[in-house]
């Protein structure tokens, strides 16, 4: 039985976080990819940006944008959630936000990724590792950091949005890794997690931040090794970092994208491309040892090259 539909040997795609996400540093990227007939999941935020944020970028709030994204959604593109806004929002403000987001799209979001420091973040933070020993460390350098404790996840707290999560999202990023092919790091992909029972499936990602992390986790050799592998790639990236000047594709990425696009890959969004990977599955667990590998290789990738 071969994996993916019509025979393709293997899955790409692209989840776009939203950070300093505008049409034009955006649109142009967006044009190319869909001229390769590739579709990806572009995240937004639904309510209009906090000016005190250290990160901007527009959003469903600003005319020009929404049309950009209702475009993009017409066009077969997956819209999802990078938290309501770009700074911390109490639970009516994500109820709120959730409902924008609702109004606007015509239905709710499936997929989510927490946003940078946000406190309405679900088990971010020290909330991430499983062990005594992680969690303190994480605990300690957010203490330096003066980092938020995220408290999305925590009942009682004003913001408190898990039980909110599970009712109206299939699926949150988890770990991003400098890894190609996610088969090699998170077999049980996508997987539930009895430690964090407020998110339905997590999802793992392959590293590609900005436009040179995006172009070295898929060069020529990792492509075709995704292939040979019958992988599967769900490039984490913030699209708005360096992909094209003007009008004009970054010329390594476009390289890159092309050559990719020739293959026989399946380039279908990051919610289509989940759900497929749980069909007739009878068990979505992860074990504690996979869940403490990916831990641990994440926290070593995170101290040399600084992953999400």
């Amino acid at each position: 039985m071969e994996r993916f539909p019509d025979n393709r040997r293997f899955a790409f795609t692209i989840f776009d976080d939203t950070d300093f996400s505008t049409v034009e540093n955006t649109g142009p990227v967006y044009e190319f990819i869909n001229d390769l007939g590739m579709r990806t999941t572009k995240s937004v935020w639904p309510l209009p940006s906090v000016p005190e944020s250290d990160i901007q970028g527009e959003t469903l709030h600003d005319p020009e944008y929404l049309r950009f994204v209702l475009t993009l959604q017409e066009r077969n593109f997956e819209i999802a959630l990078h938290n309501v806004r770009n700074f911390d929002s109490p639970r009516e403000t994500v109820c709120s936000g959730l409902e924008a987001f609702r109004a606007r799209m015509g239905e709710y979001p499936r997929c989510h990724t927490n946003h940078a420091e946000n406190r309405d973040n679900l088990y971010w933070g020290a909330e991430r590792a499983s062990t005594i020993s992680l969690k303190l460390a994480f605990r300690v350098a957010d203490a330096a950091r003066a980092r938020p404790i995220a408290r999305g996840h925590i009942a009682g707290s004003s913001y408190f949005w898990g039980d909110i999560c599970r009712e109206r999202l299939s699926y949150v990023r988890s770990f991003s890794f400098r890894e190609v092919n996610l088969d090699r790091i998170n077999p049980t992909l996508p997987y539930k997690d009895p430690d964090r029972p407020l998110v339905n499936f997590w999802f793992t990602s392959s590293e590609g931040a900005n436009v040179n992390a995006f172009c070295k986790t898929i060069a020529e050799a990792e492509q075709d090794r995704l292939e040979e592998e019958g992988g599967v790639c769900i490039m984490y990236s913030h699209l708005s970092q360096g992909f094209c000047s003007g009008r004009s594709i970054h010329p390594r990425f476009r390289q890159l994208m092309t050559r990719l696009a020739r293959k026989k890959g399946w380039f279908v969004p990051v919610a289509t491309l989940l759900d497929h990977l749980q069909e007739g599955r009878s068990n979505a667990t992860i074990s504690r040892n996979e869940r403490a590998h990916m831990e641990r290789r994440w926290l070593l990738e995170k101290l040399r090259n600084g992953t999400s």
